[in-house]
């Protein structure tokens, strides 16, 4: 890792991914994820990599679709509306099952809403906002690091997987700065090799790839009954995917607790302050915090449920969606509670905590 320096989220997440080899970026101009553009802009040609801003969101996702189709580490960014006009070209991506890294940067909404962060796409993200039977792996970063971190790791589950992976951030994240460090850039010649080990398709002479993949580029299955078998396998995968890849992180979870919170993403930090104040007063307070929010951690949720846990409560900015998955995974054990702020407004740790108190 490198020394640490001062960045903002949106400049953060875009470096972490030049360094993990993404070599080709489309998007499309929209605040509050306009660094991450610029910043690609400026660097994508001194490491011999394409930057094109594509004349919308449309045209974006559809490069992406493109360069991932000849096997490259490519990526996209947007804002929630921006993303609202990808979600066809990211049916065909899971469809086609061509990986790719898609970062949002929400902000308020519906419809162009405002430019302050926000977190209602979790409907969007996670339950697919196109169509099909389709699913997305989603991260949701909660600091500068994790979203650098992030970046990494999104390229390396999207060639595993051979799915497109989102990671969900918002307004805060993007315009926020805190020390970040970085890890070693791939060389030209691992980048190289990714693609050799991924993409085995004969796209042109002279790549000096001679074998094809075993599947055509391609989402479109007029037999109904090839379509089915195809969607039944893009099932057994995502089935893999909730073996394998769910990720949380339990903050003061014990046996003691009174109270269980449940946050994602910037909501989580404000949510630990809260926590942290209350147990100076000597009341104790868990968190789970998911970090893939696709696939979800419904088990850790359900044994973090203490005998002392009068309450799960969840904290969103949005009007209660992540609370549905709570409910699920709570199953009816305990009564489950939300507080959420919306219209770019993030709630306080005064009002968290305020929250909390009411139930303790």
């Amino acid at each position: 890792m490198s020394q640490k320096i001062l960045m903002k989220g949106n400049e953060a997440v875009a470096e972490a991914a030049i360094r993990a080899g993404c070599r080709l970026y489309f998007a499309y101009p929209i605040t509050p994820q306009s660094e991450l553009i610029e910043y690609m802009a400026k660097m994508m040609p001194k490491v011999n990599g394409t930057f094109l801003q594509a004349e919308s969101e449309v045209s974006a996702i559809n490069m992406v679709y493109g360069a991932a189709g000849c096997g490259k580490r490519v990526m996209t960014s947007s804002s929630s509306p921006g993303i609202s006009l990808k979600m066809e070209g990211i049916s065909y991506l899971a469809g086609a099952e061509l990986p790719s890294v898609i970062i949002n940067v929400q902000r308020g909404g519906p419809g162009l809403g405002d430019i302050q962060p926000a977190q209602g796409d979790y409907f969007q993200a996670t339950k697919g906002g196109g169509h099909g039977d389709y699913r997305l792996i989603v991260l949701a970063p909660n600091s500068v690091q994790e979203f650098a971190d992030m970046a990494s790791e999104a390229f390396d589950l999207a060639d595993k997987y051979r799915n497109p992976v989102m990671i969900l951030s918002d307004g805060l994240l993007g315009q926020m700065m805190e020390p970040v460090s970085f890890k070693e850039s791939k060389t030209d010649e691992e980048i190289e090799e990714l693609g050799k080990q991924h993409y085995e398709w004969c796209m042109h002479p002279n790549t000096g790839y001679t074998e094809r993949h075993h599947n055509e580029i391609n989402s479109l299955e007029i037999d109904p009954n090839v379509l089915e078998q195809h969607v039944l396998e893009l099932e057994k995968k995502y089935k893999l995917i909730e073996q394998n890849e769910i990720k949380y992180e339990e903050y003061k979870v014990s046996d003691d607790n009174e109270i269980l919170c449940v946050a994602f993403g910037i909501s989580s930090r404000v949510v630990k302050s809260a926590i942290n104040e209350l147990e100076k007063e000597g009341h104790s307070i868990g968190l789970v915090r998911p970090i893939t929010v696709w696939p979800y951690p419904y088990e850790a949720i359900a044994k973090a449920i203490g005998p002392k846990v009068k309450k799960v409560i969840v904290f969103e900015l949005n009007l209660g969606q992540m609370v549905e998955d709570v409910r699920l995974a709570v199953n009816g054990k305990v009564p489950v509670d939300f507080m959420g702020k919306v219209g770019g407004i993030v709630f306080t740790p005064a009002e968290v905590k305020e929250k909390i108190e009411e139930s303790l």
